[in-house]
């Protein structure tokens, strides 16, 4: 491994779990999970009905695709209780996320959900090089999403000591890190990313700390993003995806090979389809995450389309786990552009930036057809020292803009550089997508 560490496991026999055995154990939970909700979730029994789907003739996991999908606006008209599989009685614990129409997205959890997710949980914690000796504190808000919570019991469940310091307060947090000698920073890279600045501000150097592992998540990050952070807090850095509905953190994450993020397929059933077309992609392609839950008890999701783009990757691991890995979600199915006839998501635009400029880039897409050709414009906000420097160096900032967009997204943009505060009524007013083709 290129760590030179030995890969950990938490649950071994499932994580290394033979293929066609996977294959027949999916296949079990997933007709168990077919006949729960047609039996209790009104939802899902006109669903089925309406394509005469029995859940009795199941034979394989291909049999999913003669089902429709189910989409987060099927959640929200469902608020609160609407697709729970069991009674409220044997609901311990509610979570929720944002919805629509003014309705949180909530999910419930049984005794049993809480136990899977725990161990789901400390797999991430295992392959990401946690092990029982950590302190790990959690800088994620406790309170109704569920973040928080998830890596808690995770952690408990592993046997680190945990400290549950919530969000915000950096000094607090800083403080807290070095006199209680965390080993392990739960948080999203951007907060990570924070806490450095903070760190060089109160004169607090990685060499105080005691740390040596990162577990970041819950918001989209960059390879770059990564190198700062493993550098300067002296720690390796690990991804995981997590998605509310589904059941929060625990549902993949990377080893310490970090190539691609491990899909725990003993518990969900993963498809890839083009979002035009709703068709599975080829092994490899790029598509939207839909995810079929297999164990899950209180609230169970068949199809449910996530809107997030990523693709699989199907060769083993050096690690050892058998499951088939998900390449990092970088940008979303409900944003999608066709330029020049090239699918453009503005994440990968807000990406390319990332990677120039650094966090948070301020920019607007602009895409006309004036005559028969589609021109599209970025409009890049740079400090005023870039913007008033000699034209030579303008230029060559601007077309090194220019060759990374191209490259990364197949198309070419016109860059225009504006200065600070250029966007702000023109992103206020248009968003920071303009389409002056649908007018």
């Amino acid at each position: 491994m290129t760590t030179k560490e030995l890969p950990a496991y938490w649950q071994p026999d499932a994580e290394c779990l033979d293929r066609e055995e996977l294959a027949q154990l999916q296949l079990e939970r997933l007709e168990a999970t077919l006949s729960r909700v047609y039996r209790n979730v009104p939802f899902y029994r006109k669903y089925f009905d309406d394509v005469n789907f029995d859940t009795d003739a199941v034979r394989s996991t291909d049999d999913l695709r003669r089902l429709p999908f189910t989409a987060k606006r099927d959640l929200a008209a469902s608020y609160p209780y609407g697709l729970f599989a069991v009674p409220l009685r044997e609901v311990v614990r509610l979570h929720a996320s944002g919805g629509s129409a003014g309705h949180a997205l909530v999910m419930g959890y049984t005794r049993n959900d809480l136990k899977t997710w725990a161990n789901l949980m400390a797999r991430v914690l295992v392959a990401g090089g946690v092990t029982k000796d950590d302190v790990v504190q959690i800088t994620f808000d406790y309170g109704l999403f569920t973040g928080a919570f998830g890596v808690h019991q995770g952690a408990e469940r592993l046997g680190a000591s945990v400290i549950p310091a919530s969000s915000g307060n950096s000094k607090r947090q800083l403080k807290i890190m070095r006199d209680y000698r965390t080993t392990v920073l739960v948080a999203t890279p951007s907060y990570a990313l924070h806490l450095i600045d903070a760190m060089a501000e109160a004169g607090v150097v990685a060499n105080q700390l005691s740390l040596r592992r990162a577990l970041l998540g819950g918001e989209n990050w960059t390879e770059e993003q990564r190198q700062r952070i493993e550098q300067e807090l002296h720690v390796t850095a690990t991804d995981n995806y997590a998605l509310s509905e589904v059941m929060g953190p625990g549902i993949a994450g990377e080893c310490l090979e970090r190539n691609g993020l491990h899909v725990f397929e003993d518990h969900f059933l993963v498809e890839v389809v083009d979002p035009l077309t709703m068709e599975r992609v080829r092994p490899g392609d790029r598509g939207e995450l839909v995810l079929t839950t297999l164990t899950k008890e209180a609230f169970p999701l068949v199809r449910y389309r996530t809107g997030e783009l990523t693709s699989l990757i199907p060769e083993p691991c050096p690690c050892g786990r058998t499951s088939v890995r998900m390449r990092p979600v970088r940008a979303r199915s409900d944003d999608m552009l066709t330029v020049k006839g090239v699918n453009v998501y503005p994440s990968q635009v807000e990406e390319v930036l990332e990677g120039i400029q650094g966090p948070e880039p301020r920019f607007q897409l602009v895409v006309d057809r004036p005559q028969t050709l589609d021109e599209a414009t970025v409009l890049v906000e740079v400090s005023e020292d870039v913007f008033f420097d000699e034209m030579k160096k303008q230029s060559e900032f601007r077309e090194r803009i220019v060759r990374r967009l191209a490259s990364e997204l197949g198309v070419g943009f016109e860059v225009k550089l504006v200065t600070r505060k250029t966007l702000d009524d023109a992103v206020a007013q248009g968003g920071r997508v303009v389409d002056r083709r649908r007018k």
